[in-house]
């Protein structure tokens, strides 16, 4: 009996789904998310006047809409997004990937402020900032995955800039 010929994995498939780099990824992201929340909010407190503490960071208590305090930590919140989008587009590079990757860090947030405050987050205030920190991490996580993506390609020879003010690129002869 001649043993059957296993297809070849497509290109990419074996590492795309490896769970250490997955891992890996989810990990640098969250502390990524968590680092630039820090830098926001500790600058924000001490300009302030106040002192900066970890529940600024993981209690939900502290984001409230009816205090100057609570509007700029949502603020902060909200400008952690974009900083973590980039970190999408660096990390991850799939603009398929992004949601998964930004919903997943928000739920790893939502465990960590849970347990912190071991209670889950019933403030309506905290909840409008994550879905808007959330909407904003994934969009401009897809349009940067998907800019990134349709850039041009060289394969192989010398790219070289056209005289159109398109910025078209023709390739030069390989010979050359």
């Amino acid at each position: 009996m001649v043993p059957r010929r296993r297809r070849p994995a497509r290109p990419g498939a074996l590492a795309d789904l490896a769970p250490l780099r997955i891992l890996t990824q989810i990990v640098l992201l969250q502390l990524g998310y968590y680092f630039s929340a820090m830098i926001l909010i500790v600058f924000t407190s001490l300009t302030s006047g106040n002192h900066p503490d970890a529940s600024l960071l993981f209690d939900w208590h502290s984001l409230r809409g009816d205090i100057t305090e609570g509007w700029t930590l949502g603020l902060c919140w909200i400008l952690t997004a974009p900083v973590s989008a980039v970190l999408l587009i660096v990390l991850i590079a799939r603009s398929k990937l992004v949601p998964d990757f930004a919903i997943t860090t928000h739920l790893i947030d939502l465990i960590a402020t849970s347990l912190f405050t071991k209670a889950i987050p019933s403030n309506i205030f905290w909840w409008l900032v994550r879905a808007s920190s959330s909407a904003i991490m994934i969009s401009l996580g897809i349009w940067g995955c998907r800019y990134r993506e349709l850039q041009p390609m060289s394969f192989g020879g010398h790219a070289t800039k056209s005289g159109d003010p398109g910025g078209d690129y023709e390739m030069a002869p390989v010979g050359e």
